[in-house]
């Protein structure tokens, strides 16, 4: 598979380099900088092709970025494209005076007297440590506060090659710990690179582009954690929040990661908030469901306003590589580093998997006895289709347990209150769609169950992953109905094993009493 991978692109990727990344560089001081908001400028937008004529990135340069920028090793800066401007009312002909602006004093990074020396990992065979790519100790800092002794398979693959500046393709699904690769490889490129002499605001270093609200939340967690004794600021912005409270958080300083979804970060650019002609490095997660989601026509766009591919870095994750993941992979990277994670290792052995086979008018009464019968707390409940996830949550509801929907219909400011409620003990069941489950990252879900088998077998290990985290147990129990039971053997045969079908007992399928 992976030999067929690396086809695709004209230059074979070799032996897999040893993690020795170039030792990290001191905390560059702060060089003087505008707090200005960015003038517009005209600008024509790059042609479609035209990235890929442009020459392959070299060895990463040890100048600092502005003054390769000033030598011309960048190439020729381009402009901004035009903004839509606002209609000017009558008598409006003298230009209006842009207000001061006071920009907030950039918040310093926490120091303590921890040292490196504090962070032991004995040397252990088959197993890379952290301490093995040199990082920059405040970095290492962060990695120690967060219980990171060991990397993952795909963290120890992907840094050999992304700390060397290298761009990179990964599959992976969630749980394997690609979030912590691609920052800790953004955080080590702004820390040994600084920022340029002139800075605006609105203009990221580096760029996280992902298909869903809840994992663009997740991702910025995750960042502003590794990132927390660094100094360097972390942005998100997602639809469904209110726009102006994200604009003024934009504009009180300097941006150094972004992380947003597709459509609200074209929102900031369209009108003339965010620039991305100073990103560094970008990444694409889980392409393959903004593949599925219709987001790719809003990424070109977004990836048009971006550096050439051969001027900055490239990570492209995904949790499958089909034909037109691959494709979008060689139009946006230059001899990416192809690292793949075995699918037969996805699946947590801490999961205990069943499989009920139910009619699909018993199937609410299965759903309801198993939660009230065993006093289950904190459960997910997984349907294919919005209306379903919203019937399961009215009559769970009705029947006295405290329940909530999570699906793209549900607005984002009521999102954040559900996962709160979920996570504090308040609602027992979240019932959600796959693709608003797939960024919930909640502790101690005890049970998730399949009210409805997933078509994409992908998406029965992305579920189940919801349970079983963190090396606690957890149990998936599947409904397989006369409508969805086809959708079994391809998930054994992505698991590489069988599944059980059992007859539920008959107490289980008993009528759901009656709340007077």
């Amino acid at each position: 598979m992976l030999k067929a991978l690396k086809k695709i692109f004209s230059k074979g990727e070799g032996e897999q380099p040893v993690a020795t990344p170039a030792a990290p560089a001191p905390a560059a001081s702060q060089p003087a900088q505008s707090g200005e908001k960015r003038p517009r400028k005209p600008r024509n937008p790059r042609p479609e092709g035209e990235a890929s004529e442009k020459p392959a990135r070299g060895p990463k340069s040890d100048k600092p970025r502005a003054e390769r920028a000033d030598k011309g090793e960048r190439g020729e800066k381009r402009e901004h494209a035009p903004r839509n401007e606002p209609a000017k009312d009558e008598g409006a002909d003298k230009p209006r005076q842009p207000k001061p602006r006071r920009e907030r004093k950039p918040r310093p990074p926490v120091v303590d007297n921890w040292k490196l020396e504090d962070f032991v990992v004995e040397p252990a065979e088959g197993k890379t440590r952290f301490h093995d790519f040199n990082l920059d100790p405040r970095l290492m800092h962060a990695i120690h506060d967060l219980g990171f002794p060991y990397c993952t398979p795909i963290q120890a693959q992907v840094l050999g090659f992304t700390l060397r500046g290298q761009d990179a393709i990964g599959r992976a699904q969630t749980g394997t710990g690609k979030t912590a690769a691609f920052l800790i490889s953004i955080i080590t490129q702004l820390l040994q690179t600084p920022p340029p002499k002139e800075r605006y605001m609105g203009e990221p270093r580096a760029l996280i582009i992902a298909p869903t609200r809840e994992l663009v939340v997740q991702i910025a967690n995750d960042a502003l954690g590794l990132a927390k004794y660094t100094g360097l600021n972390v942005m998100s912005f997602v639809g469904g929040m209110d726009f102006d409270k994200q604009l003024r958080t934009l504009e009180s300083r300097f941006c150094d990661i972004l992380v947003a979804t597709p459509g609200r970060l074209l929102d900031f650019n369209q009108r003339g908030e965010v620039h991305l002609d100073m990103v560094e490095v970008m990444v694409l997660d889980e392409a393959d469901r903004m593949l599925d989601m219709g987001f790719i026509p809003q990424v070109r766009q977004i990836i048009r306003q971006t550096p050439y591919k051969g001027e900055r870095q490239t990570l492209l994750f995904s949790a499958t590589f089909t034909d037109d993941v691959m494709n979008l992979a060689k139009q946006w990277t230059v001899d990416p580093a192809i690292v793949e994670i075995e699918p037969e290792n996805v699946a947590s052995d801490t999961v205990e998997q069943h499989v009920y086979a139910v009619a699909g008018s018993d199937k609410y009464k299965l759903l309801y006895n198993l939660i009230a019968q065993n006093d289950w707390t904190r459960v997910m409940v997984f349907a294919n289709r919005k209306d379903e996830v919203r019937r399961i949550e009215e009559r769970l509801t009705k029947d006295g347990i405290s329940a909530a929907q999570m699906s793209g219909d549900v607005p984002q400011h009521k999102r954040i209150k559900v996962l709160e409620g979920f996570r504090e003990g308040k609602i027992r069941v979240l019932v959600a769609t796959d693709v608003a489950g797939r960024g919930i990252h909640v502790d101690g879900i005890s049970h998730v169950i399949n009210f409805t088998l997933p078509e994409d077998p992908d998406d029965y290990v992305h579920r189940i992953g919801r349970t079983g985290r963190a090396g606690a147990t957890g149990t998936s129990i599947s409904f397989a109905g006369e409508d969805d039971a086809f959708a079994l053997p391809p998930i054994e045969e992505l698991l590489g094993r069988k599944i059980t079908c059992e007859m539920p007992p008959t107490e289980l399928l008993k009528p759901v009493p009656r709340k007077h």
